[in-house]
């Protein structure tokens, strides 16, 4: 859907982006706030959103579409307190967090069926401010759209807004599946990185000079901690059958180096070189 007014809560580069997009495609009102002052500022002054709303009740009560673009436990927290309001008014709401189960349970729960499905836009940028926006910065972007259980009608609102209003590709998967495939291809590395880490702090040589490949291997260890716990505490379920994996891979090696022979170590290490080189084709 193209909406008449676009309600936007949450204005940083993702939040930001979706409403200058909108703009830039002839959405001709866009109701705006956000938690920093200095974006919703900076946002109207680019033309982001036509007027700065003063919370998101008043959001709510003015637009004919929603998106909550908040970090996602103040996504949710804004999906259960603004649940009654979107009910009442009959409006579509979204959501861009990057773990969709929470929400797609929470709609649920609150009889959202009709008026919810989640999103997750496959850009990056999560927490980064306004100043990060483009109004092509999803142009042609994945966005992953999550329907809760019986609201299919609703995902394809969603589906629409993104295409038509932002111009990005949108496929629709089962909220527990994305989950999992996050899990696997975002979280768990970012994991893998502060476990290398943390061993290397308790228990790695004292006045050495790392390898570049160490550092570049712990180097996601050291992005935002905060955003990364809500991220991996969020989709924890999921974590822990991706850590299972890997736990039965380390076993695995630890196996061959104290029984195995070189050349099964060697087999051992040829699959993952395998699985690897067909990225560098």
């Amino acid at each position: 859907m193209l909406p008449d007014t676009l309600g936007v809560i949450g204005l940083g580069a993702i939040g930001g982006s979706v409403a200058w997009s909108a703009a830039s495609r002839g959405t001709p009102r866009i109701l705006g706030c956000c938690r920093h002052p200095r974006d919703a500022v900076a946002a109207a002054k680019a033309g982001a959103i036509t007027e700065i709303a003063h919370g998101p009740e008043d959001v709510v009560r003015g637009a004919d579409f929603i998106v909550l673009a908040d970090p996602p436990v103040a996504a949710l927290e804004l999906l259960e307190r603004l649940a009654p309001l979107i009910r009442e008014r009959g409006v579509v709401c979204t959501d861009v967090a990057s773990v969709k189960a929470p929400a797609t349970r929470l709609a649920s729960r609150m009889d959202l069926a009709n008026h919810f499905a989640g999103s997750h836009p496959f850009v990056g940028y999560e927490n980064a401010p306004f100043a990060s926006a483009r109004p092509d910065l999803l142009e042609q972007a994945l966005v992953y759209v999550t329907p809760t259980e019986g609201g299919e009608r609703a995902a394809r609102e969603v589906s629409d807004f993104w295409k038509r209003a932002v111009g990005a590709q949108p496929v629709t998967l089962d909220a527990v599946r994305h989950d999992a495939c996050v899990a696997w291809t975002g979280h768990l590395p970012r994991a893998a990185a502060s476990v290398l880490a943390a061993a290397l702090a308790e228990r790695g040589p004292e006045g050495v000079t790392y390898l570049p490949s160490t550092l570049e291997a712990t180097r996601p260890a050291a992005n935002d901690a905060g955003r990364w716990a809500e991220l991996l505490w969020l989709n924890r379920e999921q974590m822990a059958g991706a850590l299972e994996g890997v736990e039965s891979k380390l076993e695995e090696l630890r196996s061959l180096l104290a029984s195995g022979t070189q050349a099964e170590l060697r087999r051992w290490l040829e699959d993952g070189a395998r699985w690897r080189e067909r990225f560098d084709q």
